[in-house]
């Protein structure tokens, strides 16, 4: 029976590509299965057999700790060196996205202590 290994959502692409190759190189057979046409179907990396799961969890874990040290180095890095994107810097490129999630952030402190003032 299959088992899902790893969703896909909001995963980087180069990140994916690495799972996959991880999956291959091990000889673990897995599927992939995708959003969708309307992007609400869950995707996911699943394994064909549900005795693979705990070599393929194992192996995930793994690779996951290494990837976490590889981009925080990075992430400090870019931060030493002044590259680091600032919240200034990410509302000049995306003003939208960040102005819908500083208005969704301001809605929701203001309805948490309108509706539990006491607290």
């Amino acid at each position: 029976m299959s088992k899902l290994l790893f969703k896909l959502r909001n995963v980087p692409d180069d990140e994916a590509l690495e799972v996959r190759e991880l999956l291959e190189l091990n000889d673990i057979d897995y599927f992939e299965t995708t959003p969708g046409n309307w992007g609400i179907s869950m995707p996911g990396l699943w394994l064909h057999d549900a005795d693979d799961f705990p070599r393929a969890r194992a192996l995930l874990d793994d690779y996951q700790a290494d990837r976490t040290q590889r981009e925080r180095s990075r992430f400090d890095e870019l931060r030493a060196s002044g590259d680091a994107p600032t919240l200034w810097q990410l509302l000049r490129a995306k003003p939208l996205v960040v102005s819908i999630q500083l208005v969704v952030i301001a809605l929701l402190a203001y309805l948490s202590l309108r509706l539990f003032p006491g607290l």
